[in-house]
C-alpha cells in the first residue's frame, strides 16, 4: 500500500463527504477509493469512518488521524515548495575549499561576487594548502591542481598552470640566465621545508629527469618565498598562477622554459554527480565560467 496516496485519499473522503463525491471530484474510480480505505484501516487497526447506506462520518480515531494527515500533508507541499523556489533562486550554505594562494586571487573573489549575486547563499572558503577529503570533511566543492588521484569524485576542468623556474631581473644580471637544469645545482634555489633533499623535476626529449638543489633560504609558505625571489636570493619554482602578478609587473623572469614538465590540470571537483543541490550546481557554473577566462590569460604555457 502506498502510504502517502492512502492518506490523501482519506483526507479527500472527508472533505468530499462521501466516498462517491471523493471519487468523482478527484477522478477515480469508486471501487479504487473504496479499496483505498479499506487498506489504510485495516493497517491502522481502527475504523476511521462510521457508514450508513445514506452517509458516513468519521470515528474519534477517525478526526485525530485526519488532523494529523493534514499536517504530514502540508509538511510535505512545504517542504516540496522550499525545494522548487531553491530550484529557481539557489539559497543555503555551501562549503568550497582550495588551495591558499589559488583561493585568494582567484575563487575568493569569484564566491564574493556569487554571493552578490544570490544574497540567499551563504558560503565557507576554506584555503588549505593540502589534500582535503570532501566528503568525510563536510565539503560540497573543492579546487584541485594536479592529477586526480580520487576516481569517486567528479571533476570539471577549468584549465591548467605551469611549473616553472623564476629569478628576479637583477639577479639574472648578477648570475647570469642558465642554459640547463643542472647549472642549478651550482646556484643559489629558493627551497621548502621537506624532511630531504631538495629535487627540482624537469623534462628533455620526453623523459623527466631530476636536479637537486640548495640554497641559503627555506620557507613553510608560498608568499615569502615568492617575496625573496623578488628580492633576488636566488632562482624558485612555482606555478604559473602564483607568480602571474610579479611576472606581469617585470618584477620575475621565467628561465629554463623548454624544460618545463606538462601543465598541471586544474579542476573543480565534487562528490555526486546526480541531485546536487541547485546551490551547487549554481556555484559550480559560477566558478567555471570565472576561472576558465582567467586562467587561460595567464603567462603562455610550454
Amino acid at each position: 500500500m502506498d502510504k502517502l496516496k492512502a492518506m490523501t485519499t482519506f483526507v479527500q473522503i472527508a472533505d468530499a463527504g462521501s466516498l462517491s463525491a471523493a471519487a468523482r471530484q478527484h477522478g477515480q474510480s469508486l471501487p479504487a477509493v473504496v479499496r483505498s480505505l479499506a487498506a489504510l484501516e485495516a493497517e491502522l487497526g481502527v475504523r476511521l469512518f462510521n457508514r450508513t447506506t445514506r452517509r458516513i462520518s468519521l470515528t474519534d480515531e477517525g478526526r485525530q488521524y485526519l488532523q494529523s494527515c493534514r499536517g504530514v500533508l502540508a509538511a510535505l507541499h512545504d517542504a516540496e515548495a522550499a525545494l522548487k523556489d531553491e530550484a529557481a533562486e539557489p539559497a543555503g550554505q555551501l562549503v568550497i575549499t582550495a588551495p591558499v594562494l589559488f583561493g585568494q586571487h582567484y575563487v575568493a573573489p569569484a564566491v564574493t561576487t556569487l554571493l552578490q549575486r544570490h544574497p540567499q547563499l551563504r558560503c565557507r572558503l576554506w584555503l588549505l594548502d593540502r589534500v582535503v577529503n570532501l566528503l568525510e570533511e563536510g565539503m560540497d566543492i573543492g579546487v584541485r591542481i594536479g592529477p586526480l588521484d580520487d576516481s569517486s569524485l567528479i571533476a570539471r576542468p577549468v584549465g591548467q598552470v605551469q611549473r616553472m623556474v623564476v629569478a628576479s631581473p637583477a639577479y639574472l644580471r648578477r648570475v647570469g640566465i642558465p642554459d640547463h637544469p643542472r647549472q642549478l645545482q651550482h646556484a643559489q634555489c629558493l627551497g621548502f621545508l621537506s624532511s630531504g633533499p631538495l629535487w627540482w623535476r624537469f623534462a628533455e626529449a620526453g623523459r623527466s629527469f631530476s636536479v637537486p638543489v640548495s640554497g641559503a633560504l627555506e620557507f613553510n609558505h608560498i608568499a615569502p618565498a615568492i617575496d625573496a625571489c623578488i628580492a633576488g636570493m636566488g632562482f624558485a619554482t612555482f606555478l604559473s598562477y602564483q607568480v602571474a602578478d610579479a611576472l606581469a609587473a617585470g618584477q620575475l623572469t621565467p628561465v629554463l622554459r623548454a624544460f618545463e614538465l606538462p601543465p598541471r590540470p586544474v579542476n573543480l571537483v565534487y562528490p555526486h554527480a546526480r541531485l546536487l543541490p541547485a546551490r551547487v550546481r549554481r556555484a559550480l557554473d559560477w566558478l567555471e565560467a570565472d576561472l576558465r577566462p582567467r586562467l587561460a590569460a595567464l603567462a603562455p604555457l610550454g
